[in-house]
């Protein structure tokens, strides 16, 4: 407890959040085991951490680059296909289906974080609306780009093609993608627990990022670009270098989501996709990690506790959105929440400062 005492707020917010994770995850797979939950939840699990991986990922572009990013499916949809090709490829080679899993979701973050790399070097020139367009147009990019896309797999490898199938020129074998019917017939390998050491892994890419130089180089240009410029920070190379990060991060998310299903087209990473992850880091609190968490979860599974309601379970959805987000921008709400965290605060203090008079008596 002394050790969590003598950490820095920094230190101390990211422990909370690592522990809150850890908990969640603690408490899911009990009630797994019990079957306590429905199947239907139970389906929802990796779906959460993949987009819980997706909101952090675009926090750290939207809340500490200061960036508007409307292409995040885009990235996603990358590391979806791209992990899918791996997995498949790996499944005559590696026979570990977790190992195969891994593989695939690391090559998938470096698929996305090399898209990353080629649509930011031009766009992180752009600011404010310019870059949101130009993002948005990526993503619409992307999934036409994989409407039009053909891989196959033989004994000979993989093989690519943009016009159809005929074109793979594969002896037997077996087809992957297979253009607007996207990619099918793969195995289920993503599992609730490779979703949960996937949260874990961009909280600490996310999070170490922030709290290093560099990190402090993306929020001084977010705050002020002319006066980091005037100080010699390369604005350029730190806001890329936030965007890639957060490419890489949704790729692999997008490995793990598609990967816990047996078919996935490219329609599904559109541009309500990469509206639904923005929601998620906007209604979190841009910038705020723990928010964003919290956010992603209970709006990924809100949809399937009002299907209840049949045919009005949208509308109570989007009613129940346009609340919070009006609750959650009211200034009266935020000062009454300031003051009972402060209070909290101040309380907590209080009991450290009379256990470290008794320790010392």
């Amino acid at each position: 407890m002394d050790k969590i005492r003598n950490m820095s707020k920094e230190s101390r917010s990211n422990f909370i959040t690592y522990g809150m994770v850890i908990v969640a995850f603690l408490i899911m797979q009990a009630l797994s085991s019990m079957h306590a939950i429905s199947s239907s939840m139970t389906g929802l699990l990796v779906p959460i951490t993949a987009y819980i991986c997706m909101a952090i990922s675009l926090n750290l572009v939207v809340g500490v680059s200061g960036e508007l990013s409307l292409g995040h499916a885009g990235f996603m949809s990358v590391g979806a296909f791209t992990g899918v090709v791996a997995a498949s490829a790996l499944a005559g080679v590696v026979e570990s289906t977790m190992l195969r899993l891994l593989l695939s979701i690391v090559i998938a973050g470096a698929a996305a974080a090399l898209a990353g790399i080629l649509i930011g070097i031009p766009v992180m020139r752009l600011r404010g609306d310019y870059l949101a367009i130009v993002t948005l147009a990526f993503g619409e990019i992307i999934k036409n780009l994989l409407n039009n896309l053909y891989v196959g797999l033989d004994a000979r490898g993989l093989h690519f093609s943009m016009t159809d199938t005929a074109s793979l020129g594969m002896e037997g074998g077996k087809v992957l993608v297979n253009g607007p019917q996207g990619a099918v017939g793969f195995p289920m390998i993503s599992t609730f627990t490779a979703g949960f050491l996937l949260v874990m892994f961009t909280l600490f890419v996310v999070q170490n990022l922030i709290n290093s130089r560099s990190g402090r180089a993306i929020m001084a240009v977010r705050d002020n670009r002319i006066a980091a410029e005037s100080v010699g920070i390369d604005t350029t190379k730190y806001r890329l270098m936030a965007f890639v990060v957060s490419a890489a991060l949704a790729g692999m998310a997008g490995a793990l989501y598609a990967q816990n299903y047996t078919a996935i087209v490219p329609k599904k990473f559109d541009f309500n996709t990469s509206i639904l992850v923005l929601v998620f880091v906007v209604l979190g609190g841009m910038g705020n990690i723990r928010g964003g968490i919290i956010s992603a979860a209970l709006l990924t599974i809100l949809p399937e506790k009002l299907r209840f309601i049949g045919d009005y379970r949208m509308l109570m959805y989007a009613i129940v959105l346009i609340l919070v987000m009006l609750f959650s921008n009211n200034a009266q709400v935020r000062m009454q929440v300031e003051a009972l965290r402060d209070r909290i605060s101040r309380r907590a203090d209080k009991t450290d400062a009379q256990d470290a008079k008794g320790g010392d008596a």
